[in-house]
């Protein structure tokens, strides 16, 4: 039992470094997109024909039938559906066999995920409450993990795999908390009639969950009829990716199991093709015009590089002090708070949830507000690992 147990283990641990490698080699691949769509956006000639493009219509209509998107939305409700897919199959396998398996082991990264959220939170908050712009609310409590992780990976060696490790699990967290977010407060008015479709849809699922069907493309065929439902029913159509990842099968860590595969499939597209077209299609913001310092980009700024890793740092420091939580022996509080900077690289998941929030130049100021506290924790972080962290050892 306690070799099965090991064994588990150490492949859990692989998958993990797996992860790793993968997303930061993505993160690398996401700046040269977004350098590339800032470039097009503001070309002149050039830059029309960009907006054009991803403001064009592509689909079908028949009937009540109705699968005709813009470009942008093929990207952002079609292809970032699938990304959340893969999300929802990384939380899913890390609370059965990783490390939010064990409370012991997850408390640390969980409480420090949730100050990551909260305080960035409470600082936008107290800027726009009682505003129309508060709704932007959960704009600066994401974390780009694939940003984060390769601003690690250039670091070096030095950097010890469980501070990589922490950073992961931390992210997924933070992502299932901007998914809740998402589903909660980003969502137009319900059509009870589509999101009854979709109950019944997920039900299936779980029949064939529990009837012990691993056929991967089963539940993708039924997956899609689970998004047009939830497309229609008023709640972000990127739910359904999350929602059917929690229905593929885990039995246990390794290449037969149905959701490990899934994973392992669609983990390289997510990082090489997913996020890299999303970025390349949400990043071109024209920089001619004057970028306006309101509340919500100074609550965006600030949340991130502030409010990220104030929150990392105390509620898990708080969280020590009162024997909630360990801090892993192998790590420092200068590696938690190194953490808590490059927490504030928000990146993909805030343009998402920014898209979602505003239109016209408001969106193009929240973007660019989002890129200048993304470079702005990059640039810190890395000289607070160089000059702090490894000067001190």
């Amino acid at each position: 039992m306690r070799r099965q147990l090991l064994t588990t283990s150490a492949r859990a641990l692989n998958l993990i470094k797996e992860f790793i490698q993968l997303e930061s080699f993505g993160g690398i691949l996401l700046l040269f997109t977004t350098i590339a769509a800032l470039i097009a956006a503001n070309i002149t000639g050039i830059g029309d024909i960009y907006h054009k493009f991803w403001q064009s219509s592509f689909g079908v209509v028949f009937g009540e039938f109705n699968a005709s998107l813009t470009m942008q939305e093929w990207v952002n409700d079609v292809l970032m559906a699938v990304f959340f897919l893969s999300i929802g199959l990384e939380i899913k396998k890390e609370m059965l066999i990783g490390n939010l398996a064990s409370v012991k082991k997850a408390a640390f990264p969980i409480i420090a995920a949730f100050g990551g959220m909260i305080i960035p939170i409470c600082i936008y908050f107290s800027l726009n409450i009682g505003g129309e712009y508060v709704k932007g609310f959960g704009i600066p409590m994401a974390t780009d993990i694939a940003f984060a992780l390769g601003v690690l990976m250039l670091l070096g060696k030095r950097v010890p795999l469980e501070l990589k490790i922490f950073l992961v699990t931390l992210a997924v967290v933070d992502d299932l908390g901007a998914i809740v977010v998402i589903a909660l407060f980003y969502s137009s008015g319900v059509a009870f009639s589509y999101l009854i479709l979709a109950a019944i849809t997920i039900l299936i699922l779980f029949i064939l969950n529990k009837c012990g069907f691993k056929n991967i493309f089963i539940y993708l065929f039924v997956g899609v009829f689970l998004w047009y439902f939830i497309h229609h029913s008023g709640i972000h159509a990127t739910i359904a990716g999350v929602l059917l990842a929690f229905t593929v099968p885990l039995k246990e860590a390794d290449n037969t199991s149905p959701l490990i595969r899934l994973e392992r499939t669609l983990n390289p597209m997510s990082a090489y093709f997913i996020m890299p077209i999303f970025a390349f299609a949400n990043a071109g913001i024209t920089i001619g015009g004057e970028f306006k310092l309101n509340n919500v980009t100074f609550g965006i700024i600030l949340g991130l590089i502030i409010g990220k890793p104030i929150g990392i740092f105390l509620f898990t420091f708080l969280s020590e002090k009162f024997k909630v939580a360990k801090k892993p022996d192998s790590l420092s509080w200068l590696h938690i708070l190194g953490a808590g900077f490059l927490g504030g690289i928000g990146f993909t998941m805030s343009i998402f949830i920014s898209t979602l929030t505003f239109k016209g130049a408001l969106l193009e100021e929240a973007k660019l507000a989002i890129m200048l506290s993304s470079l702005l924790a990059t640039v810190i972080g890395v000289l607070f690992f160089k000059l702090v962290l490894f000067k001190s050892k």
